[in-house]
This record gives structure tokens, sequence and C-alpha cells, in this order.
């Protein structure tokens, strides 16, 4: 294994070690006025359950994140394993506004009036309650005021080693652990 201490650390080796990690492929939304917005984010976390917050970092060069700072609201997209397009389409989206067409997405308006794509195996629907400045990226604490999930339970979409991943098929046996209520 390689190591690196003592060293300052490059982005590259932070990315490639960071890789090894499997996320999630979402694509956080909001509106500016009322037109929509959304960029490619593997950075979501959960972060209580009472009440219920989420956390998503946005890197502070990107459009969306002075919409987001100054709307007060996002959402969270979570990717079937069929949209990887969807995924690499808002992922090359621009530094300044100006995509087309919200990448040509299918969506609707949810509860709270956020834009939420069309497919998506779940959404959640957010009110920010805090922010904190990290590095390159601002963290955006939301408050989840709306939330909704495919009830067939679709694939996710998978990314790992800056590749996309599918399950291929989930384990049939029980594993260790406390069950799911």
């Amino acid at each position: 294994m390689r190591t690196s201490a003592g060293a300052v650390i490059g982005s590259d080796d932070f990315r490639k070690v960071m890789g090894h990690f499997v996320t999630g492929v979402t694509v956080v939304t909001a509106l500016d006025g009322e037109r929509p917005f959304g960029i490619t984010v593997n950075a979501l976390s959960s972060v209580s359950l009472d009440p219920p917050l989420v956390m998503v970092a946005l890197d502070r060069r990107r459009f969306l994140t002075p919409i987001v700072r100054a709307a007060g609201r996002y959402a969270v997209n979570i990717l079937s394993e069929d949209q990887q397009a969807l995924s690499d389409c808002f992922a090359g989206a621009a530094v300044e506004p100006g995509r087309e067409a919200f990448c040509g997405a299918a969506w609707h308006v949810g509860a709270t009036g956020l834009p939420l794509l069309d497919g998506a195996i779940a959404t959640l629907e957010c009110a920010v309650v805090e922010t904190f400045s990290a590095g390159d990226h601002d963290l955006f604490i939301g408050r989840v005021d709306a939330l909704a999930n495919e009830p067939d339970h679709p694939m996710p979409l998978l990314y790992f080693r800056r590749r996309y991943l599918r399950i291929e098929g989930a384990a049939t046996a029980e594993v260790e652990g406390k069950p799911e209520r």
C-alpha cells in the first residue's frame, strides 16, 4: 500500500483515494426565479433523523452554489441506474449559467415548489438551515420538508473509481447486522 504522510497531498492523489468509496449519484436542483438549474453531486450525507437533515457539498466555483445560497432551498434527486446520461450532462454543467434547457430532462414541481427530475428513484426537498465553508466547497445542511421514493425500488446509479456502477444482483441471503425497519 502506498502512503503519504507529512507531504502535501495533491488533489489527484486525494481524488484517487476517495474514489475507493462507493457513492450514489444525485443531481441537486434549485430554482433561480422560475428557471431550474442542477448539477451532479455525490457528496450527500444524512446528518440527523430528528429533525431529518441532509448535507450536500457544492463547489463554490459552480453556478448552482450562489443560487442555493440565495434561494435557501434545494432538492436532491437520487438517480436510477438508467439515468447515467443525465448524470453526465449535469456533471458537465458550465461554471456560468446557460445550460440548454435543464439538460433536456423531464421534470416536475415538487411539494415545496422545487424542480424534481422525472425517473429519480427518490427525492428530498430541503430548506437550508446551516451553511459552512469547507475548503473550495460550501456545505449546505438542509431540513427535509418533503420526500418521495419509487415504490418498486429501482436500482440506484453508483459511482466508484471514477466510473459508474450498476448493481447486478442484490444479496439473497441475510447478512449480519440489525435488520432495516
